[in-house]
């Protein structure tokens, strides 16, 4: 394999074309489409008694009007519940427009289509919805309370419980030398990408098929659940994502119910339709994510080492569970980071509330289980008196015991086994690049000039690549070209450069001559998704084992020509040649030419492939038994688990002690994601995940009152960091290379989110000297824990001379 492109830094091929405006998002086609719009409910939790559409239909352009009484058997089931799970024993989703009752701000009641998205809006406004409205149940200690419910068949509004132990965490916690007790709080959040959601959908009725655009993470699954819920061949539904303007999970949800209803009504209609989702419905309508409560109870010896976890969650999913349960398994699963306890003990709820569903938005789960363990580590510490990250190595996997397994099911269903890492060898890294060890002097010099300084460290193991697969497609034209396609699609992640790098290495051609189309079903039709960090390593590999297919065919074709054994050629800036020498070779294009035996020559390349002109023996037939025409090849890659990314974050942080805002100084991190592919695609990836991480540690929450009212849905009141609150970023790479891919790669796009919250809590902690139990933390928090502070001494976990337990809560 050529490795000249595999590991460069080189620029992304997409970003001159989406930096001067000529990316292409859902919006900016069917310019001439029907519009839809939404009349969505305005209760968290109410009974429908009645629908008035008469007003509406003065509406000049109104085309139609739907219910749910309109809609037949399969458009008006209930969505489908993606991924069922044993524990999910009431899982619940909601109906395309809602029948009887709401159970959010937001559901969709009523679908209108006009000649333009202002008349469909008019005609939604002019529609009459009555209410009989019902008391909601919003937050996790009202769910779990269970006075009220949010579907009356769902006990105790439970929809999943699950235990996963290994060991006697609770015996070896009662016998071990030290314990501490506490809880811990992450408040929801919510992803945000720039562009929304959105479909786009039109009908063929004389060939019968039905091409639909959708901003989405995942196309071929759309296709499928569409093709379902219209009775229609999957053959016969064509769905493409174009340029999609971020993801981060919300936009791997599927079907969204706009994804069946603008296709249902596009064929109903014979017409284009288009919905574009505005930013209130993405607030009310959409997906969030982050709401937990951990109770901890954790034994250790005097060094630190953890004997034994027990962890009880909460989690509110909200009114519906269409992504099942991955998120608390997940938390449940990675909250062990790169620590080996003695027992491990884990439960959590799953509760519904009457607020927005919960799927897996960056991170998915993870930050809150490392802002658990990372707390209680630092907890830890401080209760010993010993440096927090000494305490950390002292409970580190080492670099000999991998495979390393942790005894649970991840969320895959596989087994959460470590496939390869360096823990150790990362906190140095981290300790060197934020100064770790010289920070008390910095601290008192600080101290001196009347500032409050803190330091925070925090460390996560992230599965990334889980399956169950993914596949690749590898064409050379007869003018050379390569042309790779997988199924998967792309947010904005680099996947247009690292899959051709990966080409370009493996096929030994100029990257110049790749180009890579993602997201799109008629070039490849059976994917999952952009999700979990898995991109490079499921398409990757799929990729790499395509072109070693079609390289292998290459070499055996040229061979012919070259009249050279196959085993001794290889190729070099598109030609095929012997190795060491290249006086004798053919061109990659040609070699696409003569692997295709023609009738008729089109051009001066392809006469070289005629029947004349190509010859050979007369008792064998021109394409082989088990060829065939074409130089291309097609594969898959199929886990058999998932790869375990690892890193370290770490950051100085300031906090003024008259306004209690908080100003990150530092920022560093050191990541592992095997092999790196694109050192500067994986440092972008970092650096964005980490400015996510910044906004929900310190500026994003979805602030509900009472009565399930969403009361920041809007950019005016839902913070986010500018350029000017997102620090600089100092990063680090390690290489552990995964046994268990061709290509030795783990993921990193969610790399740079996980951490985060815990890092700052613990730089804020140190700082203040004050324990931060919740995030995020905004100054009015911190000045409101300054408060309670003053009026109980057991929230300080410094009083100004040496380090003391602390009692948690």
């Amino acid at each position: 394999m050529t490795t000249s492109m595999f590991g460069e830094p080189i620029a992304r091929r997409e970003d001159p074309r989406l930096l001067t405006g000529r990316g292409r998002f859902l919006d900016d086609l069917g310019r001439d489409a029907l519009a839809a719009a939404f009349v969505r409910s305005p209760h968290a939790h109410a009974r429908i008694t009645a629908i008035d559409a008469d007003d509406a239909l003065d509406v000049d352009g109104l085309v139609a009007i739907y219910t749910w009484e309109d809609l037949p058997d399969r458009v008006g089931e209930p969505l489908p519940l993606l991924i069922p799970h044993p524990a999910l024993t009431h899982g619940r989703t909601g109906l395309p427009l809602a029948r009887d009752v709401v159970r959010h701000v937001g559901e969709p009641i009523v679908m209108v289509v006009a000649r333009d998205r202002y008349l469909a809006e008019d005609a939604a406004e002019r529609i009459r919805v009555e209410y009989e409205v019902l008391p909601p149940v919003v937050g996790i200690e009202n769910a779990h309370a269970a006075e009220r419910l949010v579907h009356e068949d769902v006990p105790g509004n439970v929809g999943a419980h699950l235990v996963q132990r290994v060991g006697d965490a609770p015996g070896a916690i009662d016998a071990a030398p030290h314990r501490l007790e506490f809880r811990l709080d992450i408040e929801r959040s919510a992803s945000m990408p720039l562009e929304g959601r959105g479909v786009y959908a039109r009908w063929d009725a004389d060939d019968g098929s039905l091409r639909v655009y959708s901003s989405t993470q995942t196309s071929t699954s759309v296709r499928m659940a569409v093709a379902a819920r219209l009775g229609l061949p999957p053959g016969k539904v064509e769905v493409i994502a174009p340029d999609v303007g971020g993801g981060f999970g919300v936009k791997i949800m599927h079907p969204w119910p706009e994804e069946v209803l603008v296709p249902w009504a596009a064929r109903l209609l014979n017409r284009e339709v288009k919905w574009a989702e505005d930013r209130r419905e993405h607030f009310v309508a959409a997906a969030h994510e982050r709401a937990q409560v951990h109770r901890v109870r954790v034994g250790f010896d005097d060094e630190g080492r953890i004997l034994g976890l027990d962890v009880r969650i909460l989690h509110d999913h909200g009114a519906y569970t269409p992504y099942g349960i991955i998120v608390p398994i997940i938390t449940s699963t990675q909250l062990l980071g790169p620590y080996k306890p003695g027992a491990y003990r884990v439960e959590f709820s799953s509760l519904y509330t009457n607020t927005v569903i919960v799927t897996p938005y960056r991170g998915a789960g993870r930050p809150q289980g490392v802002f658990c363990m990372e707390r209680t580590m630092d907890r830890i510490a401080r209760a010993l008196g010993r440096d927090r990250a000494d305490v950390r190595a002292a409970n580190f996997i080492g670099p000999d015991e991998f495979p390393y397994d942790q005894g649970l099911t991840f969320q895959d269903g596989r087994p959460l086994i470590y496939d390869s890492g360096d823990y150790p060898a990362l906190l140095v890294q981290i300790r060197e690049l934020i100064g770790w060890d010289a920070f008390e002097d910095e601290r008192a010099r600080a101290a001196a000039e009347g500032r409050r300084i803190g330091i925070g460290l925090g460390c996560y193991v992230e599965g990334t690549g889980v399956g169950p697969y993914e596949g690749g497609h590898v064409e050379v034209d007869s003018a050379g070209r390569v042309h790779v396609s997988t199924g998967l699609t792309s947010q904005g992640q680099g996947h247009q450069t690292v899959f051709a790098q990966i080409a370009a290495a493996e096929l030994g051609v100029p990257i110049e001559d790749v180009t890579v189309t993602t997201g799109d079903t008629r070039r490849f039709g059976y994917a999952v998704g952009t999700f979990a960090s898995r991109a490079a390593v499921m398409s990757g590999n799929a990729i790499a084992l395509a072109c070693r297919r079609l390289r292998a065919k290459a070499l055996r074709i040229a061979g012919e020509a070259l009249e050279a054994d196959p085993r001794d050629l290889e190729i070099t800036d598109g030609e095929v040649h012997v190795r060491g020498d290249r006086t004798a070779a053919i061109p990659l294009r040609t070699v696409a030419v003569l692997s295709n035996p023609l009738r008729y020559a089109f051009d001066d390349e392809t006469r070289r492939a005629t029947q004349f002109a190509v010859g050979g023996r007369p008792d064998e037939p021109p394409i082989a038994p088990g060829e065939e025409p074409g130089l291309e090849g097609r594969d898959y890659y199929s886990p058999v688990r998932s790869t375990f990314a690892s890193g370290m974050h770490a950051a100085v942080v300031e906090t003024d002690p008259a306004t209690a805002e908080i100003r990150i100084l530092r920022y560093a991190v050191v990541h592992d994601c095997g092999r790196l592919i694109n050192p500067r695609i994986v440092e972008g990836q970092i650096h964005g995940g980490v400015a996510q991480g910044v906004a929900g540690a310190l500026y994003e929450r979805m602030v509900y009152d009472a009565s399930g009212q969403l009361l920041n849905a809007s950019f005016m009141d839902f913070l986010m960091p500018y350029a000017t609150e997102v620090p600089h970023v100092t990063t680090g790479h390690r290489e552990t290379p995964s046994p268990l891919n061709p290509l030795g790669v783990k993921g990193a796009g969610e790399a740079g989110v996980i951490p985060v919250s815990a890092v700052i809590a613990a730089a804020v902690e140190d700082a203040e000297g004050i324990r931060v139990d919740a995030m995020p933390l905004s100054p009015d928090g911190l000045f409101r824990l300054r408060r309670r502070a003053a009026d109980e001494p057991g929230l300080r976990i410094r009083d100004g001379s040496a380090a003391r337990p602390a009692t948690g809560r």
